[in-house]
């Protein structure tokens, strides 16, 4: 009885991401030509959870003419910015049975600009990308170059931005597969940025595991070595690379379906609270994104139910 009832659970969840992607996944992120009103926003958007890329929605601003490597080294060269440091590009990620967080510098702005442009080398890929509000922390001085916030998103929202973050990095810094609780408008100055998005709903089919958690550090002769953050409790993570995922591992991913979108210098891509997603980058991309804390209503409250029943379930 109890064997019957965990198959006809697991068959559920399995059939569940189908019937919502038929619903309300669509096949391709939709553009829009123009920024929405407020109104179509929180009603086409972020009450269905469903992501577009809008065009137009920047060009006011004058980091869009303004920001390049040549600009922000005679603006903010000078200024010192906290750095990820990876061997491999990979910040935030599952590597053998740890999950590693980057090394961290600070270093002065230009020296992160000299890599980029092949003046210099350093150990390992660098990447600017410190989501504590980094932008107007460590670089006010380029905030008159855009609006402190996206005002018909805050208005839909009813709240203004919880961080406002500054991206900055080689093209092998990647970041690897996640979510967030964040509504989410990441906004492309200059180069190109590649996601790979599943929906909520493909979590029967996205493994998570628990990891001891570590941390890059940089030795003096510009190695890398893993060191255990003892006094940390493990972390859940996607242990899969949804570039080149192990299906003889994690079989159930092959029912997952990706949906993948460029988003280009002067596009804004709303990525909905909860959708996993998976980034690459140009080379020296710079780009700036606003999070906006999720509602915890009962979109967030199902998520739960259908993170909770995967796990009962055995399905990952």
């Amino acid at each position: 009885m109890a064997e019957a009832a965990l198959d006809a659970v697991q068959r559920e969840l399995r059939e569940f991401p189908a019937a919502v992607r038929e619903l309300n996944v669509p096949l391709a992120v939709p553009y829009l030509d123009k920024p929405p009103t407020p109104l179509h926003f929180s009603r086409d958007w972020v009450c269905p959870n469903r992501p577009c890329i809008i065009r137009n929605a920047m060009q006011h601003w004058p980091a869009l003419r303004k920001w390049s490597l040549p600009y922000l080294r005679a603006t903010v060269g000078s200024t010192e910015v906290s750095v990820a440091v990876t061997p491999d590009g990979y910040a935030d990620a599952v590597r053998g049975d740890r999950f590693v967080m980057p090394a961290e510098r600070r270093l002065p702005l230009s020296c992160v600009l000299d890599v980029l442009e092949g003046r210099a080398q350093h150990p390992g890929v660098l990447y600017v990308q410190k989501q504590c509000s980094n932008l107007p922390t460590e670089l006010p001085q380029l905030l008159p170059d855009l609006e402190p916030h996206v005002p018909w998103a805050s208005e839909a929202l009813g709240k203004m931005p919880d961080a406002v973050n500054f991206w900055l990095g080689e093209a092998a810094a990647v970041t690897s597969l996640h979510k967030d609780h964040y509504e989410n408008l990441y906004c492309v100055i200059s180069g190109e940025k590649h996601f790979l998005l599943h929906p909520p709903s493909d979590r029967p089919f996205i493994p998570y595991e628990m990891y001891t958690p570590a941390t890059y550090q940089l030795t003096e002769e510009g190695s890398f070595k893993m060191v255990d953050e003892e006094a940390m409790e493990k972390v859940p993570w996607i242990p899969l690379d949804p570039l080149a995922p192990d299906l003889a591992q994690y079989p159930s991913y092959s029912e997952a379906q990706a949906l993948r979108c460029t988003v280009r210098a002067g596009e804004m891509l709303y990525l909905p609270a909860l959708w996993f997603h998976h980034v690459q980058q140009s080379h020296a991309c710079i780009a700036v994104n606003f999070w906006y804390d999720m509602e915890y209503d009962l979109k967030y409250s199902y998520f739960q139910l259908l993170d909770s029943l995967t796990k009962a379930s055995g399905l990952e």
